[in-house]
């Protein structure tokens, strides 16, 4: 019998258009190897096993089977995006333990085209910190599942880099795809700005968070952008070359970028110029007021998340977060920071078509209980390793990270691919070409 597990979203609905498998064979594998798996790995705060096996049925029912980009593919759903039948509980016994009426409209996508929603993954309380643990579960990272999968979209990366489903759908309002995917070894983009419909929370952490794709390969990662953004994110095959600008800088002053991550952003440039790309170092003008900038937005953005919820129900670190975060939402909510970051950040993107940059500054903090730990610890904790992606949320331009080269300990490394708004398909082909010319291993050896 053919396996199913471990092979690509494009893959499983080729075999599915083409008979050569059924939609409950390919989900029932799934969910064989997430009861297997997921009690080492703590990806998904609820699995879906009878009602996703009753939907992979209905799948191969429908007329239009062969023309669904998804066919029979198992998806996963980060615990902050509404799924009919299931409660959404973002983390958190302070949120209502009810069934949505209905699907956000990214998941509404999925299932149009043709994916099977296998279950809902955890996160940090109320979506905040870049590790994935709390009172649903702790989500590890299966390269090595003493270290965090990183946050918030955790349990999505880890479940996809266990192999227990090939893709998985999150968002990112500070990093929270790209962080988990450089701990987990996975493709992912961030959408710029009105690319993909967000509706996540209150007002999208004032409109910097969006919705996006978790995969093991850059074509999966162009399938289901293409089906959350509802038209085709083309290929194209023979990429012009690109004006790439190279930095190893962090952008938030007094935070180092460890030697991986600058030896790995390194050779990815060395690679890119190789395949004919204009590569320069040039660092960004990042303002020395980010980090300040950064954090008012990021608290802000829990203070309205939290307001309504019963305190006594949130952890300490999230009732402090919101805390400090009240003060600014009045300023954050008139987009002037933003506004003058991206004025400041247009000429550099005018010069160049694409940053290059690590993903991450060090290696993901051990798994355990953050949630139990001080405020002030959490944000120290993030902030040393992860101070390379929140800019482009600031700016709301699209931004990647892929996978390259591997950490001392043998876990995935990475690097991040930043570009202008509207350059998604740009970033895509660039990621495809580091793909080719630096292949990753695609899920962690668990079995």
């Amino acid at each position: 019998m053919t396996s199913w597990a471990g092979r690509s979203a494009a893959e499983i609905a080729a075999a599915v258009r083409e008979k050569r498998t059924t939609p409950r064979e390919v989900v029932a594998e799934h969910l064989a190897r997430i009861e297997r798996l997921d009690g080492r790995v703590g990806a998904f705060r609820t699995v879906r096993a009878e009602a996703a096996l009753a939907e992979a049925d209905e799948v191969a029912a429908r007329p239009d089977l062969a023309e669904l980009p998804l066919a029979g593919v198992p998806v996963a759903v980060k615990d902050n995006l509404a799924v009919r039948g299931e409660s959404t509980r973002v983390g958190t016994a302070a949120t209502p333990d009810t069934p949505a009426a209905d699907d956000h409209v990214t998941v509404a996508r999925l299932r149009a085209a043709g994916a099977v929603v296998v279950g809902l993954t955890n996160v940090p309380e109320l979506c905040v910190f870049g590790t994935t643990e709390g009172v649903y579960g702790t989500a590890r990272n299966p390269w090595d599942t003493s270290r965090t999968a990183g946050g918030s979209s955790g349990g999505s990366a880890a479940a996809v880099a266990a192999g227990m489903v090939p893709i998985a759908l999150g968002n990112d309002g500070m990093g929270s795809l790209r962080i988990p995917a450089a701990n987990c070894g996975l493709v992912t983009v961030k959408p710029g700005h009105g690319v993909v419909p967000a509706g996540i929370s209150d007002g999208d952490w004032f409109g910097m968070s969006e919705n996006g794709p978790l995969a093991t390969t850059v074509e999966d990662v162009r399938l289901m952008l293409s089906v959350l953004a509802d038209t085709e994110v083309a290929r194209e095959e023979e990429p012009p070359a690109r004006t790439i600008a190279v930095s190893v800088r962090s952008p938030l002053a007094g935070t180092a970028v460890g030697k991986p991550y600058v030896t790995a952003t390194r050779e990815a440039a060395e690679l890119l110029a190789g395949a004919g790309h204009r590569v320069r170092r040039a660092d960004p003008p990042y303002p020395l007021s980010l980090g300040v900038t950064a954090l008012r937005h990021w608290t802000a953005g829990t203070a309205v998340d939290a307001a309504g919820l019963d305190p006594r129900l949130l952890a300490r670190r999230t009732r402090v977060h919101a805390a400090v975060g009240r003060r600014f939402v009045n300023g954050v909510r008139t987009g002037e920071a933003r506004e003058r970051l991206r004025r400041r950040m247009e000429p550099f993107f005018t010069e160049h078509d694409v940053l290059l940059t690590p993903a991450l500054a060090r290696r993901s903090p051990q798994a355990g209980p953050w949630h139990e730990r001080g405020w002030l610890r959490n944000v120290l904790a993030n902030t040393t390793y992860s101070p390379m992606t929140p800019p482009w949320n600031l700016t709301g331009w699209p931004a990647m990270a892929v996978p390259f080269g591997t950490l001392p300990s043998g876990a995935p490394c990475a690097v991040q691919l930043v570009g202008r708004p509207g350059s998604e398909a740009a970033l895509l082909d660039l990621a495809e070409q580091l793909e080719r010319l630096r292949p990753w291993q695609r899920t962690a050896g668990l079995d």
